[in-house]
């Protein structure tokens, strides 16, 4: 492990402070870190997936005797130096050929691993096609259920949405989209005939996952809305799920806390839920108040000499008695008028 560093300068406390925990965490970087035999078809794959990482990827030249489900060591160790929470690790054995391991890290310690095996690979140069500026963050598409029930499936969703993200933006600028990753999955016929169920850990069963590389292409369309177009751009890859390590639930538990939010975020929807109050579509903060029956015939009002009643109103048309003093009344006011 490496030792406890008390910063000796303003500059060195600077990229100490860098590194401590954030409420918005900066894009995460991954370390490319070839194994003892690799081939032609893993090096490929992680030049093709360095390029779409970057600038946010880190590549390791020379080869590495690593065996990450054995001793996660060495890449506690990277994590560590290069602030590094991602890794992709490429190894070909004759037991497991062209098998990529992602790794994900927190706190310099390894979270959870997924090992993929490279089934079919189709490199960006055969895609005579227009490619995405570099540095640009892609979107995400995945398009299965099991993502969202399967929990092999589940844990890879996370492990690439987290790979593949990048800075935290606060607006979209449609220009700015210029391509998309999607994942796919093989018809689950395979699950469903076999009689396995969905959360046994049978990899033989498991249908395969297609990631896809498209440009995206904005046309006018006659409205505010414009037509988008996909171009596959590469790289095409057919991956097979093998082995995986589930991260431990202290350490998972964590790796998921929140911060306390501020008064003004909780204010703005973020956060837990208030009572009787939400945030709706145009962002303004909208809440109920429930007030119980209320008697209108005891409310207070204000008093204001036009809203007395004058002397003799109230009573009962008709009485000759009312009427008189009436009469009475008026020619008293008009005699006070005329004093």
């Amino acid at each position: 492990m490496l030792r406890t560093v008390k910063p000796k300068n303003a500059r060195s406390k600077r990229a100490l402070d860098a590194r401590e925990p954030k409420e918005v965490e900066d894009a995460r970087t991954a370390i490319f870190v070839r194994g003892t035999h690799t081939g032609e078809v893993v090096n490929g794959v992680m030049k093709e997936l360095m390029a779409l990482k970057r600038p946010d990827a880190i590549s390791f030249s020379k080869k590495n005797m690593i065996r990450p489900f054995e001793d996660a060591s060495s890449l506690e160790f990277w994590a560590q130096k290069n602030d590094a929470s991602m890794f992709l690790v490429g190894q070909s054995t004759k037991k497991r050929p062209a098998g990529l391991v992602i790794a994900r890290t927190f706190d310099s310690k390894v979270l959870d691993m997924c090992e993929l095996g490279v089934d079919k690979f189709i490199s960006m140069a055969e895609f005579k096609t227009q490619k995405s500026t570099p540095g640009h963050k892609p979107m995400m598409h995945f398009a299965s259920e099991l993502f969202d029930t399967h929990p092999r499936f589940i844990q890879l969703k996370s492990l690439l949405m987290d790979f593949f993200n990048g800075e935290e933006v606060e607006s979209i600028c449609l220009p700015g989209l210029e391509h998309v990753i999607s994942v796919s999955l093989a018809p689950a016929s395979a699950l469903q005939t076999s009689g396995v169920d969905s959360t046994q850990d049978d990899v033989k069963n498991l249908p395969k996952v297609h990631l896809r590389s498209y440009t995206i292409k904005l046309l006018p369309s006659g409205t505010r809305v414009p037509r988008v177009e996909l171009t596959e751009m590469g790289p095409f890859l057919d991956l097979s799920l093998r082995r995986c390590q589930a991260a431990d639930p202290e350490l998972w538990k964590a790796a998921m806390r929140r911060p306390k939010l501020k008064k003004q975020d909780i204010e703005k929807g973020l956060g837990k839920k208030r009572k009787n109050m939400e945030v709706d579509e145009m962002g303004d903060l909208r809440g109920r108040v429930h007030v119980a029956k209320q008697d209108l015939g005891k409310l207070q009002t204000r008093k204001m000499k036009g809203l007395k009643a004058a002397p003799g109103e109230g009573e009962s048309d008709g009485d000759s008695g009312d009427d008189a003093e009436g009469a009475d009344g008026s020619a008293r006011r008009k005699k006070r008028r005329r004093d």
